[in-house]
């Protein structure tokens, strides 16, 4: 069976690596400020979140270590390719995040980056930390899903 996909949005880049090293608590959709070079860059399909993350820098949450390569095309207004981006969010969500970094000891990991209707979004997750052990038995179970696929596929 098909996956049933939304029309209006199409995936630039995924942090795969997140789901392996975080628990994800909540999903959060926000905007990224960006300049003409940058959304060039973005829309060749050009961007690395891999090792990104999201900070309170002065009231606002600011992604940090995000790398959007220079634009060839663009003169000498080129932009800075791993330059503090910040993050289009509501005073109420930018409020909550902070407490919940602040007290729970939450992190905030971008996940995906993608178009939607034509403006550039990011999927930020309130996420926690796996320790060693976790990291062990998610790759167990990943393991033997796989293996039993495998199994059941040949008795088939």
């Amino acid at each position: 069976m098909k996956k049933k996909t939304n029309p209006g949005l199409k995936i630039i880049c995924l942090n795969r690596k997140a789901s392996f090293n975080y628990f994800f608590e909540d999903l959060i959709e926000a905007g990224i400020v960006l300049r003409g070079s940058e959304i060039k860059s973005i829309r060749a399909g050009k961007v690395n979140i891999a090792e990104s993350y999201a900070i309170e820098k002065d009231g606002e949450i600011v992604l940090i270590n995000s790398h959007i390569p220079t634009y060839k095309q663009a003169s000498y207004t080129n932009h800075n390719p791993i330059e503090d981006r910040k993050l289009l969010l509501n005073r109420r969500e930018i409020n909550k995040l902070i407490g919940r970094v602040n007290r729970e000891g939450f992190t905030l990991i971008p996940t995906k980056m993608y178009f939607k209707k034509g403006k550039a979004k990011i999927e930020i997750a309130v996420a926690k930390g796996k320790k060693h052990f976790d990291k062990r038995q998610t790759k167990r179970t990943r393991d033997w899903n796989r293996d039993r696929s495998r199994y059941v596929r040949k008795t088939s």
